[in-house]
């Protein structure tokens, strides 16, 4: 009878230590993934911030950005989803460059290039023109056409290609970037004072200095 009843409680405590370690592996097999999941959360979290987050190379920089619309289509964001010549025309700090490229024909032109870089003199440039000169020009379509694709080049230039470069241009000339930082210049005579400016075709580089062909 006492052999029995040893045989049976032993076999009880058997029993309950099984369930006991079968509830403390599941206990802290939960755990673990509710940390797993929490950890892999944060690091999708994270990632997700850092590929969402703007740099520097996305950003127009630049003094003369203060003077591009806070909003509407003459905005970054504006011009962003428009074509160079007509995110141009948007934006009043370009509308002598705009009234020149209308005058040239080329706003097709410039329209339908892909992947360009556009070197935009604002108003300021053109007033550096003596005004008889200026309006030489801009009525021999010839000679403007010369000077406006002077200012494009094929390729869309970051401001690290600004940095320190030698680049063709539409008009089959070159020119030569160089600067750092938020400081550029271009033929070592224009300075970009509103850069990395993007339109749906090309980026833009907005100078304050018209960039006359080596040959003019």
């Amino acid at each position: 009878m006492t052999s029995t009843t040893s045989r049976t409680g032993r076999a009880v405590l058997a029993v309950a230590a099984t369930a006991a370690l079968a509830v403390g592996v599941s206990a802290c097999s939960g755990s673990s993934s509710a940390k797993g999941g929490a950890s892999s959360s944060a690091t999708s979290s994270t990632t997700a911030a850092a590929h969402s987050s703007p740099t520097m190379a996305d950003a127009p920089f630049g003094p003369g950005c203060s003077a591009v619309p806070k909003s509407g289509s003459g905005s970054f964001n504006g011009m962003a989803t428009d074509p160079v010549a007509t995110a141009a025309s948007n934006n009043p700090a370009l509308s002598t460059l705009v009234a020149a490229v209308k005058k040239a024909g080329l706003v097709d032109t410039l329209n339908s290039a892909q992947n360009i870089t556009v070197f935009a003199p604002d108003n300021a440039a053109f007033a550096k023109i003596p005004k008889a000169t200026l309006d030489k020009v801009l009525n021999d379509k010839a000679m403007l056409t010369k000077i406006l694709t002077y200012h494009v080049v094929g390729k869309r230039l970051t401001p690290q290609d600004l940095a320190h470069g030698t680049y063709p241009t539409l008009e089959k000339q070159t020119l030569m970037t160089s600067g750092s930082g938020t400081s550029y210049t271009v033929n070592n005579t224009a300075h970009v004072v509103c850069g990395n400016v993007r339109t749906a075709n090309a980026n833009v580089e907005i100078i304050d200095t018209v960039l006359m062909p080596p040959s003019s």
